[in-house]
């Protein structure tokens, strides 16, 4: 569903200039420069209305995140969220994540997540998924040694893709579950869109894939 026009949409994310990284491409050498520190770093590709970054840095204090988002409707929710909370430790990016194709940066992440992507269901699209090994290709870049993706969606068929792309590329999984909530994993943090599925009933699927060298 398209989202409506937020209204005073610029005025808000103005508000909010401190939080947004206005040119991430200044830091295509140097991703960590964003920070003026030096703490480990995580980021979100497609982070929606930002209750899972708010969350988990809210948790995580002593790591710095950054999550990009391109609909503008959405990262203003975001932003504020991240604003009222009183963060310090996170920077939101509006942008394509594609856009990260353009770093060879020196510091490196050590945790992308990918929340409830789109499927991109039909076979012909299957290399816009964020799992398939071109995506991985670029993931890894952007890793350090030992990198993990953490990776969430409610759609049975983009997990299974998922699962045998990553183990095509030679990566170690660990912590599957091929129903999140009815699980015994711990520390899971919702998004938007998890609560509104599980809520539904559905079962939301969830593994952590770690690049080896």
């Amino acid at each position: 569903m398209r989202m409506r026009r937020k209204k005073h949409r610029e005025e808000r994310l103005e508000a909010c200039a401190d939080i947004l990284i206005a040119d991430i491409l200044k830091y295509k050498n140097d991703i960590g420069a964003v920070f003026d520190d030096d703490k480990p770093l995580r980021m979100e590709i497609g982070c929606g209305k930002g209750k899972f970054i708010t969350e988990t840095a809210i948790i995580n204090p002593d790591i710095n995140f950054i999550a990009f988002e391109k609909n503008l409707d959405v990262l203003v929710l975001a932003a504020e969220k991240v604003k009222d909370a009183g963060l310090s430790n996170v920077r939101l990016v509006a942008a394509d994540a594609n856009i990260l194709a353009e770093f060879d940066t020196k510091s490196k992440c050590e945790v992308i997540y990918i929340n409830f992507c789109d499927p991109w269901p039909k076979n012909g699209y299957r290399k816009r998924r964020l799992t398939h090994a071109n995506y991985l290709a670029l993931w890894k870049k952007l890793l350090c040694e030992n990198g993990e993706i953490h990776f969430k969606t409610d759609n049975k068929g983009l997990f299974e893709f998922s699962l045998n792309s990553f183990s095509d590329y030679g990566m170690r999984l660990k912590n599957i579950t091929l129903d999140l909530h009815a699980s015994d994993f711990e520390g899971n943090v919702m998004t938007e869109y998890e609560m509104l599925f599980s809520e539904k009933g559905n079962p939301i699927y969830r593994t952590e894939a770690i690049f080896l060298k």
